[in-house]
């Protein structure tokens, strides 16, 4: 495969899988952790998480080379370290999430979504300043991150 071909294969790729419901939780997760801190390294981002869910440094670093390969954040080199910063906003993320749930789950019927949300027994409420509490809801695959 040329290199030409093999980058174009690349996009799709990054392209396809810039779907915020296909983000594995420990990515979105991270995801949280920079739109809090706005830019970091992966230090600072391990620091982030590591109360509420401890990972190794390698762990966090992988995860962020592959939202970097993703294009869902970008990075730069700051001495020996990779800063860090979201390619889309928190705001941005929500209103992607919310309306990829409307589409797939409610074929596009806002009106469905409110009146499932009216209808559902009362869940636990989650901290504002939990780092993930904006996505979760929207990314949950039945595995909680909390």
């Amino acid at each position: 495969m040329s290199q030409e071909a093999a980058k174009n294969n690349q996009n799709a790729r990054v392209a396809k899988r810039r779907s915020l419901l296909e983000l594995a939780p420990l990515e979105l997760d991270c995801m949280s952790a920079l739109w809090l801190l706005k830019q970091g390294t992966v230090r600072e981002i391990r620091d982030v998480l590591a109360p509420r869910r401890p990972r190794a440094y390698t762990t966090i670093m992988t995860i962020m080379d592959r939202l970097a390969r993703k294009g869902i954040v970008e990075r730069r080199r700051v001495g020996r370290a990779w800063m860090y910063s979201a390619n889309l906003s928190k705001d941005e993320a929500r209103a992607h999430a919310v309306k990829q749930v409307v589409d797939s789950f409610f074929g596009g019927s806002t009106d469905a979504l409110l009146a499932q949300i009216s209808s559902a027994p009362a869940s636990r409420s989650t901290a504002a300043n939990e780092p993930t509490a904006a996505v979760t809801l929207a990314a949950d695959t039945g595995e909680r991150s909390n």
